[in-house]
């Protein structure tokens, strides 16, 4: 910074201070760094779908749009298709979501309002967070030996008294589409609760001071100001967890049970997600398998893109703006 050698003493707080060179070239700098990075990602990500696709190509000439309405998949007559592995992994992802959201929700508005002393809300916090930092093998192994077992008699209950109902017609045969969602459902708690909270957190204060002046309640206020202040975060949180749950493999891969076929409309029965299948046979693959697996991989990866340019929509649509 230069201050001007003629202007008097007297002036000084009114001085009009000029930026210098340096100054000027290392904020263009920084602005072209972070431009380069950004475009970067764009670029990666092309880069990623670009070469998945062409690996997929000749599943794609050989299946087109039909690959994705085909549930048969037979490597020995070299006929593919990943229907049951979409509606596995749609169908365990809904449910995981179903259950992950309002508790995830609800630990994030505990946490986040002062119903604890901090000396207790910090511990809290971190176990929680903690969490998302478990390998997915160790939740695998956890729900082969501790999940499964736990659900069973439940899952049989609702098979003995609820079968008229679709979802519950088949009897459970141990690890299926239920247990993934459950499994899915304890892992992306974690992301759920950690960027809800921090969305709910950064709502600014004057807001709920307006709302307590103007006469709400706390409740009142949670539900009509602070959770509509914060939705754009919340909505971000459950959609960086959605993708977690729809590219999650190993876990999966160890409940859900291995089939590729869709048997019924039951969440008892066992099933397959397309990670799921990448993750047991992409070793063994090759040739038009292998491609099939590809494009496996690439359906999944604009269900990720389509899942995420809606939740933009939403985002856009009913957020508010403080």
């Amino acid at each position: 910074m230069t201050m001007n050698p003629d202007m008097p003493p007297s002036a000084a707080p009114m001085q009009s201070w000029r930026r210098s060179d340096t100054d000027r070239f290392l904020d263009k700098a920084f602005l072209w760094l972070t431009g380069a990075f950004g475009y970067g990602v764009i670029a990666v990500l092309l880069g990623i779908a670009v070469q998945v696709a062409k690996a997929a190509w000749p599943a794609i000439q050989q299946f087109g749009l039909g690959f994705l309405a085909s549930q048969r998949w037979d490597p020995v007559q070299n006929i593919y298709g990943v229907l049951a592995q979409l509606y596995g992994t749609l169908v365990t992802a809904f449910i995981a979501l179903l259950i992950a959201v309002p508790i995830g929700i609800g630990i994030a508005l505990f946490l986040s309002e002062d119903f604890l002393p901090d000396k207790v809300k910090r511990p809290l916090v971190f176990m929680i967070e903690l969490l998302a930092a478990v390998p997915s093998v160790v939740y695998g192994i956890w729900g082969v030996y501790v999940l499964i077992p736990f659900l069973n008699p439940v899952a049989r209950w609702l098979n003995q008294t609820f079968g008229w109902i679709p979802l519950f017609s088949s009897a459970p045969a141990g690890p299926g589409i239920h247990a993934a969602g459950m499994i899915l459902a304890i892992m992306i708690l974690p992301i759920i609760s950690a960027i809800s909270r921090d969305a709910l957190v950064a709502v600014p204060g004057s807001i709920r001071q307006a709302s307590y002046g103007l006469g709400a309640t706390r409740w009142e206020t949670i539900f009509k100001v602070i959770i509509p202040a914060a939705f754009s975060g919340i909505v971000g949180g459950i959609m960086l967890a959605l993708g977690r749950a729809m590219g999650e493999t190993m876990a999966v891969t160890l409940v859900i049970g291995n089939s590729n076929r869709i048997s019924s409309a039951s969440i008892f029965d066992q099933g397959s997600t397309i990670a799921s299948l990448l993750a047991n046979q992409f070793a063994e693959a090759g040739g038009l398998q292998l491609s099939s697996l590809m494009y496996g991989a690439l359906s999944l990866f604009f269900l990720t893109l389509i899942v995420n340019v809606i939740a933009e929509y939403i985002i856009r649509r009913f957020s508010i703006k403080y």
